[in-house]
């Protein structure tokens, strides 16, 4: 395995790697981690694995010409190498009228909590001994399990000839589970993301998606339409990070998504969601920790992006900034939502005719303009009445957009740490009660 290099380790090879440029600018980015998985199927595992990687990338420049070489050995004659290499191809290269000087020196502030040495400690044992909780459950209850569990300790630098350095090490546990009942007319699933391994419980998990399984099985068909649903933070994931990713300046400017106006102009600063509506980013929120800086050296901080339903910033590159006069605010690493006090179990309990969606998947874009989206229910969905689930129902192809849906919140549960099947991307968001949510279509699967 590979050890994870320290701040001082890593300075200290990056300085020597700066050290052979000649070329007007040089920038070096170094990444290392270590993970382990364990994968199972029909309640028994299928694989396990490992993987340590390395790299290191130069980037040289010579006015706006630049050119990019990578390599994961580390003695001084390969490094000596990939700086000439990276060189060669900047001189070989077209100019680049996008290109910007790399930045100088950056404030980053404290670092944030993004590592655990309990998830780094992790090794095949514990991994093992998370799924026989989960495999021994599926069991016993004569089920079908299959699910997935990793974990991975990392570190990532940066250093370039303008005297920027940049370091943070993290840790990241994943796992997700499906159970389907021996017949395969029942289908339950569960998902969770962590920094610190000692959060995961895939006990309690399973316990989740065997109780949707079982609960799944005599699914009645009922006509599309538009419905009440309270969408789980697994369905709202889906939804919701696809108008997270249309926060981007460019796209808008150029007339290219959800956040563009005719002319050229963009829907910053007007009303655009339900009041309620409150999204931003912070790296140093202790249930979803980010890196303080950016793939390019620029400081990550806590950012309104939507604020009482409001647009109030967009991401952009440096240079699209610079162009546009906008401050050039990172893309983030992760995204919260503010939700109000209320469990799901309360939700479903002030709700008199209404549908439980636990999971959306196959997700594809309709009309950017409108972010109109499609794709179906899975997993288990439930018909609510009078506070109660009362029978599993077939599952539905919906035509829906997040904006549309947030100007259609009735109420928000309590937010929690959540995982995107579509992305694999960590969320902090509560689950949501919508009215008049499109079901166009029902779908066979389970």
């Amino acid at each position: 395995m590979m050890a994870i290099l320290t701040k001082e380790q890593v300075k200290a090879l990056l300085t020597k790697v700066l050290s052979y440029s000649k070329a007007d600018e040089c920038e070096v980015n170094l990444g290392g981690s270590d993970s382990g998985n364990i994968r199972y199927a029909r309640s028994s595992v299928s694989t396990s694995g490992g993987s340590s990687t390395q790299s290191l990338v130069v980037s040289s420049a010579f006015g706006k010409k630049l050119g990019v070489a990578t390599i994961n050995e580390f003695d001084d004659a390969s490094l000596e190498k990939v700086v000439r290499r990276a060189e060669e191809l900047a001189k070989l290269a077209p100019e680049n009228p996008e290109f910007m000087s790399f930045l100088g020196p950056q404030e980053y502030g404290p670092d944030s909590p993004t590592f655990s040495e309990i998830t780094a400690a992790v090794g095949p044992k514990e991994r093992a001994d998370a799924v026989a909780a989960s495999l021994n459950q599926a069991k016993q209850n004569k089920l079908n399990a299959a699910g997935f569990l990793s974990n991975q300790a990392g570190y990532a630098a940066m250093m370039n000839s303008k005297g920027l350095f940049a370091y943070n090490k993290a840790t990241d546990v994943a796992f997700n589970i499906t159970i389907r009942t021996e017949d395969g007319k029942g289908s339950g699933y569960a998902t969770r993301g962590y920094n610190d391994f000692s959060k995961l419980d895939t006990n309690t998990d399973t316990a989740v998606a065997a109780k949707k399984a079982m609960a799944s099985v005599t699914a009645k068909a009922i006509e599309p339409g538009k419905y009440t649903v309270i969408l789980e933070p697994t369905a709202v994931a889906v939804m919701l990070e696809n108008l997270f990713f249309d926060l981007d300046a460019r796209t808008a400017d150029e007339g290219r998504s959800s956040m563009s106006k005719p002319g050229g102009k963009t829907k910053v600063g007007e009303q655009l969601l339900d009041e309620r509506v409150n999204v931003y980013s912070d790296p140093w929120n202790p249930e979803l920790p980010g890196a303080t800086w950016s793939g390019d050296g620029r400081p990550q901080t806590k950012v309104n992006w939507i604020e009482k339903g409001v647009v109030k910033n967009l991401y952009a590159s440096r240079y699209w900034a610079q162009k546009t006069g906008i401050k050039a605010l990172p893309s983030p690493d992760g995204l919260i939502m503010m939700g109000g006090n209320k469990s799901l179990e309360e939700l479903i309990k002030g709700t008199e005719k209404g549908i439980l969606v636990t999971r959306l998947w196959y997700i594809r874009s309709v009309d950017p303009q409108t972010l109109l989206l499609t794709g179906l229910t899975r997993d288990g969905t439930f018909y609510i009445e009078n506070g109660e689930i009362k029978f599993p129902v077939k599952n539905f192809r919906f035509n829906e957009s997040p904006i549309i849906m947030l100007n259609n919140l009735e109420e928000m549960g309590k937010t929690e740490r959540t995982v995107s099947a579509e992305s694999n991307s960590n969320y902090l968001l509560p689950p949501l009660k919508i009215r008049d949510f499109t079901f166009t279509s029902l779908s066979d699967a389970v």
